[in-house]
């Protein structure tokens, strides 16, 4: 297994953050603060590359929905169908409730998969 986690790796994520921080109009000084965290530590993980210790990367990921995939498996190229596509569209159309609902039916349909795989 290669060691992929150097700084010019995540150079690329890092630079999402700022871009979802000032849509969201929070100062890197505010976002620090609240990840309890010094501003200059978060500019060099949005500037330099620097990797965040895991706990503050899944924070900083979720906390602005930034998705991951592209970063983390760059040559695979994700092909969606027109079915994922409509898919897509129409959970965009959902609230937490109603996703949470269609999140544990599809847990459903994981659960009979794995029980007639046996």
């Amino acid at each position: 297994m290669s060691n992929h986690a150097n700084s010019s790796d995540f150079l690329e994520l890092g630079q999402a953050i700022p871009d979802a921080r000032e849509k969201q109009r929070i100062t890197r000084e505010e976002l620090a603060e609240e990840l309890g965290i010094s501003a200059r530590h978060l500019q060099s993980i949005e500037k330099e590359g620097q990797n965040p210790s895991f706990p503050l990367f899944i924070q900083l990921v979720t906390m602005f929905h930034i998705s991951v995939d592209q970063y983390i498996h760059p040559d695979t190229q994700i092909e969606k169908t027109t079915l994922r596509r409509r898919l897509d569209v129409l959970l965009n159309t959902f609230d937490d409730a109603e996703l949470t609902i269609i999140a544990g039916a599809a847990h459903g349909i994981c659960k009979a998969k794995e029980q007639t795989e046996e």
